[in-house]
Order: C-alpha cells, then sequence, then structure tokens
C-alpha cells in the first residue's frame, strides 16, 4: 500500500485566534500563512506542531470540502512528545491546562510502549501527548 501516513489533520473552531493562541503557547506550535489568512486569500489557518500540521476551520464557515457535520471540539488528536511525562505535566502545569488522565500506559503507533497524558483545547478537543522516553 503506498500510503505513507498523514498529511494534516483538520479541526473546527470556535475561535480561531484563541485557538491559534493557545497551540502556540501551550504545545510550541507554529502559525503558517496568518497574512494569508487573515486577508482572506485562504480559507484556513495553518499551524505546524513538531511534524504535524491542523488545519483550523472557523465554525462559521468551515472550507469546502468538510466532514459532513463540522463539529466544535469533536477531536480527539495525539501527538508523539519527545521527552519524559514529567516534562510534559511541567509544561501543561506551568500554561494553566488541566490534566484529565494520566499519566498512563498506552501503545505508540509503532508498537513501543508508553506514557500518555491527556487534556483539552480551548474548543473542548481531547488532545493526548504520548511519549516513549523513559529518562
Amino acid at each position: 500500500m503506498p500510503i505513507e501516513g498523514l498529511d494534516h489533520i483538520a479541526i473546527t473552531v470556535q475561535d480561531v485566534d484563541a485557538t491559534i493562541d493557545w497551540y502556540v503557547r501551550v504545545l510550541g506550535a507554529e502559525a503558517l500563512h496568518m497574512d494569508l489568512w487573515r486577508a482572506g486569500t485562504i480559507p484556513i489557518a495553518l499551524l505546524q506542531v513538531g511534524s504535524s500540521r491542523l488545519s483550523v476551520h472557523p465554525a462559521a464557515a468551515p472550507a469546502q470540502p468538510h466532514a459532513t457535520t463540522p463539529t466544535v471540539g469533536s477531536g480527539d488528536i495525539c501527538f508523539r512528545f519527545d521527552g519524559p511525562v514529567a516534562e510534559i505535566l511541567a509544561l501543561l502545569e506551568a500554561n494553566g491546562v488541566p490534566v484529565l488522565e494520566g499519566p498512563v500506559p498506552r501503545p505508540a503507533s509503532n508498537g513501543t510502549r508508553g506514557s500518555s497524558v491527556y487534556f483539552r483545547d480551548p474548543d473542548g478537543n481531547l488532545i493526548e501527548l504520548l511519549t516513549i522516553t523513559t529518562s
């Protein structure tokens, strides 16, 4: 099968600016092409989160084509974290982000055992940071 992996995930949000601010501040995301989004040249905002990309769709005007029912807060996204779980917990605490669950043992997509911490973004999307670092 020639599929290499995921290219991006789209999330539908209530407030694009608040979402971008949160992902930049909490997860160290890089906002891409914001000038084009603000000018209306592109219909979505883009975030680079590590090697992953998020397309941020405003609920008031999701880009076409889109999910059958684009819904704010319906995402469940796991990012791989390169560091120990203690760094995840410190990062979340420093940004006032409450932990919903974790650390808990979870398998990574490559079959390696890791630890995950779960929390929510401003729209209620479930975010998981999974680390396979043991030290």
